[in-house]
This record gives C-alpha cells, sequence and structure tokens, in this order.
C-alpha cells in the first residue's frame, strides 16, 4: 500500500512540474495591442547627424503560444536641439530631413517577464519606401506596466545594423490598447 501511495505521489510531483516547466512559454496574455512611439534618438556626430525625433503609430498581435507579429510606421525628422547645435543651418523643413520608415517583425519570439513581456526577432525595415540599407535588423520589444494599467509602456530597441541611424538607446512609447 505504501508503495503506490509513493507511486501516485511521485507521478503527481512528475505532473507538476511538467506543467510548470511548460508555463514561461506561453504568451502572457492574447490579443492585439497598438499605440505610439514618441521619442527622440541622442545626438551623434555620425551621419546621419541627430538628434531625431521619431514619432508614430505601432501595432503588436500575438499569434499563438510563443510568436508575435509587430508592425510600425515612424516619421524622423531633426529635432529642434539639432537646429541649437547646428546654428550655421537654415531651419527649413528640408534641412530637418524629413522621412519615413515601415518597420515590420514576423514571427517573433514572446518571453514573460515580471511585469509584462519581450518579443525579439529580425525586423524589416524601409526608408521612404524602399528597403532601408540597414535591413534586416535585430529588433526588442518590450511591453511593461504597472498595477493599474498592466500593458502601459513600449520600448523598442534595435540592434546593429538599424542601430546606427535608429539610435543604440530604446524608442519609447505607449500601449493605447492592449486586450482585456
Amino acid at each position: 500500500m505504501k508503495s503506490k501511495a509513493l507511486w501516485w505521489s511521485a507521478y503527481a510531483w512528475v505532473v507538476v512540474l511538467a506543467l510548470s516547466i511548460g508555463a514561461p512559454a506561453q504568451s502572457p496574455v492574447h490579443g492585439t495591442f497598438s499605440g505610439l512611439i514618441n521619442d527622440y534618438t541622442p545626438g551623434t556626430t555620425v551621419s546621419p547627424v541627430g538628434p531625431w525625433e521619431v514619432r508614430g503609430e505601432w501595432s503588436l498581435t500575438l499569434t499563438g503560444a510563443r510568436g508575435a507579429n509587430f508592425s510600425a510606421i515612424l516619421t524622423m525628422v531633426r529635432s529642434d536641439y539639432w537646429i541649437v547645435l547646428n546654428p550655421s543651418e537654415l531651419d527649413t523643413p528640408q534641412d530637418r530631413t524629413p522621412h519615413t520608415h515601415h518597420i515590420t517583425l514576423v514571427n517573433g519570439m514572446v518571453t514573460s517577464t515580471g511585469n509584462g513581456f519581450e518579443v525579439t526577432g529580425t525586423a524589416t525595415i524601409t526608408g521612404n519606401g524602399s528597403p532601408a540599407g540597414f535591413s534586416p535588423s535585430p529588433l526588442t520589444i518590450d511591453i511593461t506596466g504597472g498595477t493599474s494599467v498592466p500593458y502601459s509602456n513600449i520600448k523598442m530597441t534595435f540592434g546593429s545594423p538599424a542601430s546606427g541611424h535608429l539610435g543604440t538607446y530604446p524608442l519609447d512609447g505607449i500601449v493605447r490598447v492592449s486586450p482585456q
């Protein structure tokens, strides 16, 4: 009788362990998130010289236990601080070098974090509608929040070569819509 009880106890622990190992691989939530990016890149001395204002919309759809698709449409324009740093430049719209970027990441890997989740993968990036010279590039997306708003913030961090244009620091934004 004792051996049967011991056997069932061991079996129960194996089941609990197997279930707990599989849990981190699952997405924290299901559905579609969207929001805005609204940030600046740091000032740089390499071409293209910054700092840049970066603005645009993004969306992220969780596609299963560990996958996600992400897209963003961004505009970049040299900031007012760029004019301060470059007083010899004229302050015209053309001097601010406005341009656009479309960013897509398909089948990104989702990992739960303490206060949200992270998506990593390789992004395809355009510049003014054509392939950018720094595409494809690694991209990390962090969606985080707090106790009142569980998903409130986004950070996009680019790896090389896109980090040479979009910066090495995360671009910050807001989660406007998240699944309930």
